[in-house]
């Protein structure tokens, strides 16, 4: 995520740390490292100008320079300015007093409307909502059968309609929406060029007809300014409520993160991390600049866990740890939990200090291995998965044979877990039932 940027901010930040101790010429070569890769990340140049100089004002105060370690003042600093770039203030999605609440998702032609709208009604569905889509992409049929292949996969209603009226199909989808008991209506819209007079009057015409909770503007990140350029003129337009942005976990550009909020005043409320339609994420401002310095993401790692862990089944872990009754099975259950929370790289990247470490971007972390002890674990019987010491020579070469993988991997893979094993039964007793932390996963 923002992965070019973020690599630069810390090697140059890193750079100034090994400084023992700093001058006014130390500062001035690291704000201009810091100008040059945030212009390379298509930063809005007004947002670069004004964010190297209050960050170069403050390095440059006296409480900084006569610091015993002011390195660490520097970085703390410019975590600082990146949270004001990105509105200090989370942007919580909005819902109206009384039922349904309308979401009006709007943006260019290809920047993920559709697939956005199905995200965003999935995530609403996981947190007790009971969503309705509708498609008033009357002007390319393919998106009302897209979103209808989206609703199908995902398991959740969109409502159909043979108009050609966009106003009309939008009035009609709200009616059934209170008629049926819905609690939330996602209206996903055409695509279309801010320039294009006669679209964004549709535009105008459909929030007048429906009016909105929510306005949101879905912009591709990777396009840089021209996210921001659009998001300025569909806010002039139609008052918009915030922005998801998508494509957020490739490494180009993605400068349209540390613009919108200050050029446009629109704060980000969520961003695409994926093509999987559970890949959507809620904005947090503070974890997304100590995630580009390296410093981790506490809170959207413990959004994701939060939707992957049934809080019975950790307590119930738990337990088993402090008695150390840890089988395999259990093991197997975390492993999987673990891979729903997303890609390793994804993952340790919100841990705290581990983006920090040299050499962790070099890391090569492959999926697959997940995937192998997975299928070793499942290549055994509930009986060997419950008590791991009946497996001896015969069995491990049985169990290889059935994942397809060496025995020597069936023996790292029985000494690791002893290993855990006996490490997670001291952090459980640790714990009592009811300090039971957030995340659970002896893993």
């Amino acid at each position: 995520m923002l992965g070019n940027l973020s690599t630069k901010l810390q090697r140059i930040l890193r750079d100034l740390k090994g400084e023992g101790r700093i001058a006014e010429r130390h500062i001035q070569v690291a704000m201009r490292e810091i100008r040059i890769a945030l212009l390379e990340a298509d930063v809005h140049f007004k947002v670069v100008k004004e964010f190297v100089s209050r960050v170069k004002a403050r390095a440059l105060g006296q409480e900084v320079l006569r610091n015993l370690m002011p390195g660490q003042q520097v970085v703390k600093i410019v975590l600082d300015e990146l949270v004001e770039l990105f509105g200090r203030e989370e942007a919580d999605l909005r819902f109206s007093k009384l039922s349904p609440s309308v979401i009006l998702l709007v943006g260019l032609h290809g920047s993920g409307k559709t697939t956005t709208t199905g995200k965003l009604a999935l995530w609403l569905q996981k947190k007790g909502h009971h969503p309705l889509m509708v498609s008033t992409d009357v002007h390319r049929p393919a998106a009302i059968e897209q979103l209808s292949i989206i609703a199908r996969d995902i398991e959740i209603r969109v409502y159909e309609d043979k108009g050609s009226d966009p106003v009309g199909l939008a009035k009609k989808a709200l009616q059934h929406t209170l008629n049926t008991g819905f609690d939330i209506l996602l209206i996903d819209t055409a695509g279309r060029l801010h320039s294009d007079a006669e679209l964004m009057t549709e535009l105008s015409r459909i929030a007048e007809a429906v009016n909105p909770t929510e306005v949101l503007l879905v912009a591709d990140a990777m396009t840089g300014q021209d996210a921001v350029n659009s998001a300025r003129e569909f806010n002039q337009c139609l008052n918009l409520s915030g922005v998801v942005l998508t494509k957020m976990d490739g490494d180009a550009r993605g400068g349209a993160a540390l613009s919108i909020k200050t050029v446009t005043g629109t704060p980000i409320k969520f961003i695409g991390v994926g093509e999987k339609y559970e890949a959507l994420e809620v904005f947090h401002p503070e974890g997304m600049a100590s995630r580009i310095l390296g410093m981790g993401d506490v809170l959207s790692l413990i959004d994701k866990a939060q939707e992957v862990v049934d809080e019975d089944h950790a307590r119930d872990m738990l337990k088993k740890l402090q008695r150390n009754e840890f089988t395999l099975e259990d093991f197997r259950e975390q492993l999987r939990q673990l891979r729903r929370l997303g890609p390793l790289e994804q993952v340790l990247g919100m841990l705290p200090q581990v983006g920090l470490l040299k050499g962790v971007k070099k890391m090569q972390l492959d999926e697959k291995q997940l995937v192998h002890l997975e299928a070793i674990m499942s290549s055994m019987t509930a009986k060997e998965r419950a008590g791991y010491k009946i497996i001896k020579a015969s069995r491990r070469k049985r169990i290889a044979k059935g994942s397809g993988r060496p025995v020597s991997e069936v023996n790292r893979l029985l000494r690791r877990y002893v290993q855990m094993k006996k490490m997670m039964t001291k952090v459980g007793k640790s714990f009592s039932s009811k300090g039971l932390p957030k995340l659970g996963f002896p893993i």
